[in-house]
């Protein structure tokens, strides 16, 4: 049953990749992602998490920095929430965008974790950003286009009310596909044989970028500007989103695991992240 439910998730996520500027998921959709995460946490990264977030969980800083990019001190943050490929630009040709995009400050994150020589602030706002960057990877729409500013541009009905393709992704869609909280998400989705896990955290930000890119990709085809999203398109699109969510949370375990337990079985050294 466990491995029937990830091959209908994943087969959705992955057949769109292969076939196929706000900030985002909405909280929903991060605190989501930290949770799965944080209940695939070894023990010595569930301790070195913990000490860095001053006691405080995942899930309560899942959503912070898209307050905290609005503001003076972080306003540094506001282009790394997503990286823009347009359509006739492939992930490697599109142009390195302005402030730098989300691939960039997730590894320069990932760096300032693993470097012990950083100062608990310096490591504890980094751990804040992974944990929300990491969402915001597996969201199609924030490796959506440029000149429409991540489907922000693109304008549909939902419903039958005015809607723009990016806010639908953020929020709309997820709390259309299920009434549940966080931890219902967690409970109904992560259910991985730990064989099908290992798979899911393969390759590193690339590989995970230009997933989400394709997927962004046939989101456009499906939903030009005009579509009035209803019904079918919420039953179509739930088991992306679910899949995407779901692998947004195991990868980032898999990256702090990484970084933080030395006797996870599955370590990747953090610098080829």
């Amino acid at each position: 049953m466990k491995t029937y439910l990830f091959k209908r998730l994943l087969s959705s996520a992955m057949s769109l990749s292969v076939a196929i500027s706000a900030f985002a998921w909405g909280q929903k959709g991060h605190d989501v992602t930290a949770y799965i995460a944080e209940q695939h946490f070894t023990p010595a990264t569930l301790a070195a998490v913990t000490d860095l977030l001053d006691g405080m969980s995942p899930v309560y800083w899942a959503n912070w920095l898209d307050n905290a990019s609005h503001t003076p001190e972080y306003a540094y943050s506001k282009t790394w929430h997503y990286k823009n490929v347009d359509a006739d630009k492939t992930y490697w040709t599109q142009p390195e965008q302005p402030g730098g995009d989300i691939v960039q400050a997730l590894r320069m994150n990932i760096g300032i974790l693993s470097d012990s020589t950083k100062s608990q602030d310096e490591r504890g706002l980094a751990l804040k950003m992974v944990i929300h960057l990491m969402g915001d990877l597996h969201q199609p729409m924030h490796m959506g286009h440029a000149t429409d500013r991540g489907g922000n541009g693109v304008k549909l009905r939902y419903f039958g009310r005015d809607a723009n393709l990016h806010g639908i992704w953020d929020s709309n869609l997820v709390e259309s596909a299920h009434k549940w909280g966080y931890t219902e998400w967690q409970q109904q989705l992560d259910r991985l044989p730990e064989e099908t896990e290992v798979v899911t955290v393969g390759g590193n930000l690339d590989d995970w970028a230009q997933k989400t890119v394709a997927i962004s990709r046939q989101v456009y085809a499906a939903m030009p500007a005009g579509t009035n999203v209803s019904y079918n398109e919420v039953a179509e699109w739930a088991p992306v989103i679910e899949a995407q969510l779901l692998i947004g949370g195991l990868r980032l375990a898999h990256v702090l695991n990484s970084i933080y337990d030395p006797a996870y079985q599955h370590a990747k050294d953090p610098s080829t992240f």
